[in-house]
């Protein structure tokens, strides 16, 4: 069977039970949809001016909807990916419990609510850069990037890293240096992240055929350019800590956590295949744990810098 015909036959199975309101909820990523309403949120409150509560939750709110419809539309065209991956197998579409059909009406109505709402509740600079990120992430990422080059990871990673841009669009209207630079963050972030992953579940996306970069150019490979991006990561941090969204505090936790990230980097790039088959990938799984910590302290320390009385620069 085709990839193409295996993707058809898995996309028309019907579901075997009846779907509940969690499986429905699982489609939408709520991991991943956290992730993006907390950058969000941080791009909206670090933004110049105020903008009403209300209006921001709600902002939120549609930024929300329009995560969880471009993971509904994923999962709706990754069915057949996820049946063969050990940690993807239970998921809704291929586990029966929701068919392709739902995820797909699912993930278009919320596509839509979410950037007409969007547009309506702030301004349709926000919504354009929404709809653009599902787009992205439906049809640039999942339909073609995933499954088609090694660089699925580092372009694919653009639709994760909008979410920031999108709500300082939401607050303000504009998209000026200091959003950009988040969105590089995140950009940065993404392929050390998914590559210390990869290097430790490498026999899942051999399996099911997923141009991963361990997978095309092998471990040693990985774990270098996990090295060169964690360093471009620094670069990019250090840059963002000392605009107007930064400050002395920003600048202070940057050098920590990027210390720590280059160090972690540096250990897993060092390491042969015989090293982290022998310690469980040990060293490969703390640089996916740090990264992590790193994402969420980076952007926490934007928002408290803005909140003291004396933080900026």
């Amino acid at each position: 069977m085709t990839d193409a015909s295996l993707h058809i036959a898995t996309a028309t199975r019907p579901a075997s039970d009846e779907a509940g309101l969690r499986d429905y909820w699982q489609l939408l990523k709520p991991r991943l949809m956290s992730l993006s309403v907390f950058t969000a949120l941080v791009g909206l409150l670090v933004a110049p001016g105020q903008m009403h509560p209300v209006l921001a939750a709600t902002s939120i709110l549609w930024i929300a909807l329009g995560a969880g419809a471009s993971a509904a539309l994923n999962m709706w065209f990754d069915a057949d990916i996820d049946r063969v991956m050990k940690r993807t197998r239970k998921r809704p579409i291929p586990s029966g419990r929701v068919s392709p059909g739902d995820a797909l009406a699912l993930g278009l109505f919320l596509s839509g609510v979410s950037v007409v709402m969007l547009g309506l509740t702030a301004n349709w600079v926000a919504a354009f850069w929404l709809g653009f990120t599902i787009f992205f992430y439906a049809v640039i990422y999942s339909m073609w990037l995933k499954r088609t080059t090694s660089w699925n990871t580092v372009i694919g990673g653009l639709a994760g890293a909008f979410p920031p841009m999108i709500g300082w669009a939401a607050a303000t209207g504009g998209t000026p240096l200091e959003a950009w630079l988040l969105v590089a963050l995140i950009f940065m972030w993404t392929p050390p992240h998914f590559w210390a992953l990869a290097l430790f579940v490498k026999l899942d996306y051999h399996e099911a055929r997923i141009p991963m970069l361990t997978v095309t150019h092998g471990r040693p490979e990985t774990r270098r350019q996990t090295w060169l991006y964690a360093v471009g990561l620094a670069g990019v941090s250090l840059a963002t800590a000392l605009t107007a969204i930064g400050g002395p505090l920003t600048l202070a936790v940057a050098l920590v956590l990027n210390a720590v990230f280059l160090r972690d980097a540096f250990a897993v790039w060092r390491r042969t295949d015989a090293d982290s088959d022998a310690d469980n990938h040990a060293a490969e799984k703390r640089l996916f744990k740090w990264s992590l910590v790193y994402l969420f302290a980076h952007f926490s320390v934007f928002v408290i810098e803005a909140a003291l009385p004396f933080g900026g620069w």
